[in-house]
């Protein structure tokens, strides 16, 4: 595992939406867009993409590995087959000194996903912090209530508890940290 005080950016970082987020040393979240943006990926020394979608096309740059997880943001598709062998991925990367980008089309839902699951994994955090964290980082991500489900479900597989839990609301099953947001929103 890596250690928590040294693999993270200081407290003083800015959240980014519009171009890549910064969640560790070497992982960054971004959309699509940001992804295919020459001067953003030289500029934070990128060596890897992971695309996590089936409808953005990257361009391919030299000098960078790329890969691709092609699934779309749907409730029901298996992200879980993926959460070990990309925290792997992105932390082999790292070992090597490099620094990965891992981006869907809007960096919300699927590569937010993956991110929570490589914190889970190689900087052991509970589900709720890597959460916590992420949202820090980037304060737009949402993963879906599929990847929600399979992430408790992850969590559960390394650490044998969670942290966060499914709970029903008005606009359906939610994880218990969004119930809060789901009851400023609708009027009782």
């Amino acid at each position: 595992m890596t250690s928590l005080t040294c693999a993270f950016p200081t407290q003083s970082r800015q959240p980014s939406v519009s171009g890549l987020s910064k969640i560790t040393r070497s992982l960054y979240i971004s959309s699509g867009a940001a992804a295919n943006n020459k001067f953003l990926l030289s500029s934070n020394q990128i060596t890897t993409v992971i695309n996590v979608s089936v409808e953005v096309v990257n361009t391919f740059y030299e000098n960078i590995q790329y890969m691709q997880v092609p699934v779309v943001d749907a409730p029901t598709t298996c992200l879980y087959d993926f959460f070990d062998s990309i925290a792997d991925h992105i932390h082999s990367v790292e070992m090597k000194e490099g620094r990965t980008l891992l981006h869907c089309a809007a960096g919300v839902s699927r590569s937010a996903a993956l991110c929570l699951a490589y914190l889970m994994k190689y900087h052991a955090m509970s589900l709720l912090d890597a959460h916590t964290w992420t949202k820090s980082c980037r304060p737009i991500i949402r993963p879906n209530s599929g990847f929600w489900e399979q992430l408790i479900h992850y969590e559960f597989q390394l650490f044998g508890k969670n942290t966060v839990h499914m709970v029903p609301s008005p606009m359906g099953v939610i994880p218990d940290i969004y119930e809060k947001e789901v009851r400023l929103m609708i009027p009782l």
